[in-house]
């Protein structure tokens, strides 16, 4: 989570973020991670992870309907462009349905233009806009 919130905003501190993944992490919420297979993948099962998805659960606001929730998709900068973010996505799809989710949500900054592409390219739309107001 921290590499990708630093990759967006590099001079910011995200420890934070721990407390976050402590709350949110459990059973209700899984976490599917992309390790890299094949001859150049020297660590074998100790390899670090190339891509993850994190999805909870989250309720519509306007029908009360629970839906599944993106807290986190990710890829290694050096794997991108390579399909491995859409086939989380697919897999996410696929266990919503199970669950009998009809709808999945997600937050995405506006400056993120490789993710919105790529949800867009996905079928999602905006359906709400999240705004803020610094206070001094």
């Amino acid at each position: 989570m921290v590499l990708t919130y630093q990759e967006l905003f590099p001079h910011q501190d995200f420890s934070h973020l721990d407390s976050t993944v402590q709350q949110y992490l459990s059973s209700d919420t899984p976490l599917w991670w992309v390790k890299e297979e094949g001859e150049n993948n020297k660590g074998g099962e100790n390899a670090p992870p190339i891509a993850c998805l994190w999805a909870g659960n989250a309720i519509d606001q306007i029908s009360g309907n629970r839906h599944a929730h993106i807290f986190l998709l990710y890829v290694v900068p050096e794997h991108r462009r390579w399909g491995i973010g859409k086939a989380l996505m697919h897999h996410l799809e696929n266990w919503a349905g199970q669950r009998g989710d009809r709808q999945i949500g997600l937050q995405v900054f506006a400056s993120n233009a490789p993710a919105l592409n790529l949800y867009q390219q996905l079928g999602y739309q905006t359906q709400s806009l999240w705004m803020v107001k610094p206070l001094s």
